[in-house]
């Protein structure tokens, strides 16, 4: 056999070519240097300004070209990740993709009653432990936004839910500065030291742009917060096609793409080789309803495309999957997730978050991460690809079994039926008489049912004792500088 033969069959995916990827980028070049971005914070404006940046009316900022791509050679091309035990966890870079939980949903689907209702403290809780528990989840966030705390202490309250709850990477926000100090320091008690919390990052901050075209001023001090003390920070423009960008897909990537940059410019004047994930998503406006839509064809088309622009650009980038526009777990449910997720994992996103969101990002539902978990596996198994080296071929397993014979007795198939057939968790692969005598339950059954068994008897890994301690003692310290205070927006 030849050498330099590849044995590994891996799919691939794509959007743009290299041609089409250049002509994006100059064209976002080309709305940096002349429309420029509004640079919200006087401190960042002059830094742009010393880098050789034109300041216009005090705030809008034209970047040039040269400074931009500068700056995308700066960015480290791979962020490594950790869990909070210090065990490596997540390399993001080239096409790996991994998966995991969103953030502040306002309303959640109590497991129990079925009930649609405000989130509170315990959905945080209730989504940290499902996915510490399915390996197919590489990280957590809240999920939750909780209404059962006070405001000024909800991210740190969220924060010290997730780390109490699992080993796994955390994908955190912050409200400013004020709050997300204080979770770095519960950080720092879990990792044991600031200098250990930046060698082995367990948590990734997530902070956005201010579409169209804007940085707030909270925005960019949390973003040079993070640079100045190497955590990892994952800035990445949201805009709303038809709404905060243009409604064509090819508009939106270049708005998107010029606020994305500029914040990565930003982000490395400050600190150069600082961990940043960067890409952008284009969510699209129904005009008939004037909802944001998380799940439709353009987004797909659109994030998709976005994933070649930075794998060109070789910086980890974020994206979306696993979520659904419904209001409830039905059919559209399995439908939309199991489409976003699958092209995610062909794309190559690194970071993808959003996994078990429903009703436009407004919702949670911990069945719906139970039934993600297994689609996830689904998709991780298909973009691994299969073998065609010599030993996968089989020839003499061929020739064994011959003309009329069976391959389930040969020895080829025990060594190698667990490695190339996936096998689901939950989904259905009964005869008919079997399922009924089981009750005939549906997936959505299946998946709830499952959901309650793990929150009912699956015990997380504990901190020790003093950590624990030191984590309730920061939050006291939340409660008395926190609660009166004004967060910059």
């Amino acid at each position: 056999m030849d050498s330099s033969f590849k044995t590994q069959c891996v799919p691939n995916f794509s959007i743009l070519s290299e041609d089409q990827i250049k002509e994006i980028h100059l064209a976002t070049i080309q709305v940096l240097e002349t429309t420029g971005i509004r640079v919200m914070d006087e401190e960042a404006v002059d830094l742009l300004k010393n880098a050789g940046c034109r300041v216009k009316n005090k705030q809008i900022v034209q970047i040039p070209g040269w400074l931009v791509e500068e700056c995308i050679r700066s960015a480290p091309s791979l962020v490594s990740v950790y869990n909070r035990k210090g065990e490596y966890a997540m390399q993001l870079s080239g096409s790996k993709a991994y998966f995991g939980l969103g953030t502040d949903l306002h309303n959640t689907y109590d497991i129990e009653s079925g009930e649609l209702r405000l989130s509170k403290l315990q959905d945080v809780v209730n989504a940290a432990k499902i996915a510490d528990y399915f390996e197919e989840i590489d990280f957590i966030a809240s999920m939750a936004l909780p209404h059962d705390v006070p405001t000024n202490l909800s991210y740190i309250e969220q924060f010290r839910t997730q780390v109490e709850n699992s080993v796994k990477p955390i994908f955190f926000t912050a409200a400013g500065v004020e709050d997300l100090t204080l979770i770095i320091e519960m950080a720092a008690a879990v990792a044991g030291g600031n200098d250990l919390l930046s060698e082995k990052p367990f948590l990734i901050h997530y902070s956005e742009p201010k579409s169209p075209l804007s940085h707030s001023p909270g925005a960019i001090k949390k973003l040079f917060f993070c640079a100045e003390r190497g955590i990892p920070i994952c800035y990445v423009a949201g805009i709303l096609s038809g709404g905060t960008g243009p409604v064509t897909v090819a508009g939106s990537l270049i708005t998107g793409n010029a606020e994305s940059l500029s914040g990565v410019v930003l982000h490395q004047l400050r600190a150069k080789g600082a961990p940043i994930i960067s890409g952008f998503g284009n969510c699209r406006m129904d005009m008939l309803t004037g909802t944001c839509l998380y799940e439709c064809t353009e987004y797909r088309l659109g994030i998709s495309a976005v994933a070649d622009l930075y794998h060109y650009y070789e910086i980890p980038l974020w994206g979306t999957a696993g979520m659904s526009d419904s209001h409830c777990l039905d059919q559209q449910v399995g439908i939309e997730a199991a489409i976003s997720l699958l092209m995610a994992g062909l794309n190559g996103s690194n970071l993808i978050h959003d996994v078990g969101y429903l009703g436009q990002g407004l919702i949670g539902s911990p069945a719906s991460i139970v039934m993600c978990a297994e689609i996830i596996s689904y998709v991780k198994h298909f973009i691994r690809g299969f073998s065609i080296g010599e030993e996968f071929i089989g020839l003499d397993a061929i020739q064994d079994v011959g003309h009329g014979g069976d391959f389930l007795s040969h020895a080829h198939t025990a060594k190698f039926y667990k490695k190339e057939q996936w096998q689901p968790m939950f989904r259905n692969r009964l005869d008919i008489q079997t399922w009924k005598n089981q009750g005939s339950k549906n997936y959505g059954d299946i998946v709830i049912q499952k959901a309650r068994e793990i929150l009912k008897n699956y015990k997380p890994e504990q901190l020790p004792k003093e950590v624990l301690q030191e984590l309730a003692a920061i939050r006291k310290k939340a409660e008395r500088v926190l609660l009166d205070k004004h967060f910059a927006a």
